[in-house]
């Protein structure tokens, strides 16, 4: 009988040290700023196509926490997508937030007034649960569609 409490106890200390764990693999703001600045500056050197490309597919150097770059062109097409590789040529336009507001939209409104933060509501992918998460969007460096990097809020 004294064997149940303990594994409760044992289970309970475990979720405290996890927790704190899981809290900490939410990327910030700063770092969301510092992805997209890196990846627009890897636009420029490598050329878009190999970025792109690098941005889906390069886990390791694209992927931090659960921050990822995306890039999407002036009508809502996805170009890369750190999180998602099936979403790469896909019209996004359409996607709305779970009130309804518009998100690659709002998104490219923001990169053409000079970048910043659009704030909407998302699926976290790992609860489910719907979440706030505000992206940073900067314009490529053409000047059409935008670079983004998402955090949960």
């Amino acid at each position: 009988m004294h064997f149940i409490p303990r594994i409760a106890a044992v289970a309970l200390t475990a979720a405290c040290f996890v927790a704190p764990a899981a809290a900490q693999e939410r990327g910030t703001k700063e770092e969301a700023i510092a992805m997209v600045d890196a990846a627009y500056a890897h636009i420029q050197k490598v050329g878009a196509e190999k970025a792109f490309k690098d941005f889906t597919t390069d886990k390791s150097a694209w992927t931090k926490k659960d921050l990822y770059v995306m890039v999407y062109n002036n009508k809502a097409v996805v170009l890369a997508h750190g999180g998602n590789e099936k979403l790469v040529g896909k019209d996004m336009s359409p996607v709305l937030d779970g009130n309804g507001k518009p998100v690659v939209g709002g998104l490219l409104g923001v990169a053409a007034k000079g970048g910043g933060w659009y704030d909407y509501d998302w699926p976290d992918p790992v609860t489910k649960k719907m979440m706030g998460k505000s992206t940073y969007a900067k314009k490529q460096p053409n000047g059409e569609g935008f670079i983004g990097v998402g955090i949960y809020r």
